[in-house]
């Protein structure tokens, strides 16, 4: 992650002696934005950032804020630790070991937990959950769609970070005993539809919403070969009706890593000769992208124009059971 901007603090001016009239005087002229009460960013770097990165600052601006020790939880412990999430206005999320907690305050909601069950960990200077009780936290709050990219990601070891995969197994023996009977089957759920083969958020993302959707579940990471030769290997794949599913992420696009010294140019062009190929063998070929997870509606329209089969429904004698490993290694036409 990029480093973000540093933030401007009015109690740092309190304490040597100047006042913070000129900060509010910054804000209102709009070079500066507050983001929260005494805590200010510079407003041409606030507005360059991702939402993801607003958002972390916005934690670390309450922390800075905060007048005693407190653990970060859900969306905020993730972000801390690395995790994807889908963002959906979400507050500041702070563990309170008063029994009044759970309430919304200077846009930071305070979860109730028992300060012994609080197991908490020190991460770059925050006090956050630990991941297994974070994305299961999320996972127990959020639509289903938006819990899978969590679990997802915590199924895989993050390289990045060095931590190593959670096992489902793990992520099942944290639920008991800490959520209610309602939000523990949410959470086993997503749990037991969780793959560690979705390789970003965008894909997990549009899973959950392709199953929430009423689609047949898809086979992920699938290899399309031509005459023995591996020429894709797609991120979705119906193989009842032959269609090819890709996520357009704009990290391809842009990131160093994912370009490997390309233009965005360059990939673009490799994308249309790569989806050629795939086409060139009889099969069909969706596509989408952020815009079209976040419009209500877009992604089924996309996937029932290009020929995605519904689930047929267990009532009919068909178990709708996960296929997302099957057959990965397809080599007809």
């Amino acid at each position: 992650m990029n480093p973000l901007p540093r933030l401007i603090l009015a109690k740092d001016l309190s304490r040597i002696g100047l006042t913070t009239r000129a900060l509010s005087a910054q804000a209102r002229s709009g070079k500066l934005v507050r983001i929260r009460h005494g805590v200010y960013v510079e407003a041409a770097r606030w507005n360059d950032l991702k939402p993801w990165e607003q958002y972390r600052l916005r934690v670390e601006a309450a922390a800075e804020t905060f007048t005693s020790p407190i653990a970060f939880s859900h969306h905020s412990a993730a972000t801390i630790g690395g995790i994807p999430v889908i963002l959906r206005k979400q507050p500041v999320h702070a563990l309170t070991a008063f029994s009044a907690g759970g309430r919304s305050r200077a846009g930071v909601r305070r979860h109730y937990v028992p300060e012994q069950a609080h197991n908490s960990e020190q991460l770059e200077g925050f006090l956050i959950t630990g991941r297994v009780r974070t994305v299961l936290d999320i996972a127990a709050t959020v639509p289903f769609s938006e819990a899978v990219v969590p679990i997802d990601h915590v199924l895989k070891p993050d390289v990045v970070r060095g931590v190593p995969a959670v096992s489902k197994g793990e992520l099942l023996a944290g639920i008991d005993g800490t959520y209610s009977q309602a939000a523990a089957r949410r959470i086993r759920a997503v749990v037991d539809f969780a793959d560690p083969l979705s390789s970003s958020p965008g894909e997990s993302y549009s899973r959950g919403l392709i199953h929430v959707a009423g689609f047949a579940p898809p086979v992920l990471q699938y290899r399309v070969r031509n005459g023995g030769v591996t020429i894709a290997t797609t991120d979705f794949y119906w193989e009842e009706t032959r269609v090819v599913g890709e996520f357009d992420g704009r990290e391809k696009y842009l990131k160093p890593e994912y370009l490997r010294g390309r233009t965005p140019s360059d990939v673009v062009y490799e994308e249309k000769v790569r989806e050629d190929r795939i086409r060139a063998t009889g099969r069909n070929v969706a596509r989408w992208v952020w815009n079209e997870l976040n419009s209500p509606g877009r992604l089924e329209r996309i996937l029932l124009d290009a020929g995605v089969p519904l689930r047929r429904r267990s009532s009919a004698g068909h178990p709708n059971v996960s296929v997302t490993s099957k057959r990965a290694d397809d080599t007809r036409m």
